[in-house]
């Protein structure tokens, strides 16, 4: 196959980065046993540091950012799966280690494409992306811990970045009580659109400043930030009750004690979206086609782009511009 395709390409120099829309052909694409007409990607803070000077995300250059992507599959080599199927892809070495999703095609190691689940488009999954599986991972792994709607309220830390905003929208759909907590003060009417039932800001969450435990508060939480918030919340959730982590903004330091774990029986329910086993990945995507779904794609947007404005895009969520997700769609086949 001899197609040539855009692809957005960042290259090393040393310390300078070299960002270009560049053409590529098939034959450019790194080992792997599925070849894949890409459809839709998105824009995340992964992508951002991995095309930006001073990361160290990135593992080799030239390389195709991109972390998520979809669309259909054109060459299944010796896979289980067949040309025309729809599918969608994350995890793994994408766009960090191995050409990712924005480009016209991606070839992919077999393990790490999803059949895209029935009732949702390439474009829905992309909405949803790396974040929204990871807020999906999230409750899911709280649930094997015994969380149920009607326990109490559900706290989400950095509500309205990438996880936290969709953490929100999933729980709310799911019947939970959600407390989202931001620090930033007009995103509380947006995250009251999504589902929260009360929006509190990041000062609120210091209600026993100096304590080893503070009052029971929370069922469960969502974490997205780590470092001294989720310090904070481990001294205020409830007797048995977990909080999922996966945010290290605030900081990879964990300063706190052992009394919640012995004295409240709390669990730290680590949540890794790179590295989940086959197995596991497809059974949370079938879950955001159903009782997972998100209630309104749309209103989890920022903005829909092309090839041409992901450099812009890249700079916006690297410096906290962005709520919402920002889909890069590309050549290949219809828009849903």
């Amino acid at each position: 196959m001899d197609e040539s395709f855009d692809a957005f390409v960042v290259r090393r120099h040393g310390d300078d980065v070299e960002r270009a829309i560049e053409k590529m052909q098939v034959d450019d694409l790194p080992d792997g046993e599925v070849l894949v007409a890409v459809q839709w990607s998105c824009v995340n803070y992964k992508d951002a540091m991995a095309s930006a000077p001073g990361h160290r995300v990135a593992r080799v250059s030239p390389l195709v950012p991109g972390v998520d992507l979809a669309g259909v599959v054109v060459g299944p080599g010796h896979s289980a799966l067949t040309a025309g199927t729809a599918v969608l892809a994350h995890g793994g070495d994408i766009g960090v280690g191995r050409h990712g999703g924005f480009a016209g095609y991606a070839r992919l190691r077999a393990e790490d494409v999803v059949p895209l689940p029935a009732g949702l488009s390439a474009r829905q999954a992309m909405i949803v992306g790396t974040a929204g599986f990871t807020a999906a991972l999230s409750i899911d792994e709280l649930e094997r811990h015994r969380l149920r709607p009607g326990d109490g309220p559900v706290l989400v830390t950095g509500a309205s970045g990438g996880v936290g905003s969709v953490s929100v929208a999933l729980l709310a759909t799911r019947g939970y009580e959600v407390v989202a907590s931001t620090g930033k003060d007009d995103e509380h009417p947006w995250l009251a659109s999504l589902g929260a039932a009360r929006v509190i800001g990041r000062q609120e969450l210091d209600e026993a400043p100096g304590r080893v435990l503070g009052s029971e508060l929370w069922a469960a939480a969502v974490d997205c930030v780590g470092g001294d918030t989720l310090a904070r919340v481990l001294r205020t959730l409830r007797y048995g009750a977990a909080v999922a982590a996966s945010g290290l903004t605030g900081g990879s330091a964990l300063e706190t004690t052992v009394f919640p774990f012995i004295t409240r029986q709390v669990a730290l329910l680590g949540v890794d979206s790179v590295s989940t086993g086959p197995g596991l990945r497809r059974q949370v995507w079938q879950r955001l086609a159903g009782d997972l779904r998100p209630p309104d794609f749309e209103a989890l947007v920022d903005s829909e782009i092309g090839l041409d404005a992901v450099a812009n895009a890249l700079d916006r969520i690297l410096h906290g511009g962005v709520r919402g997700r920002i889909l890069v769609r590309l050549d290949h086949g219809p828009a849903l």
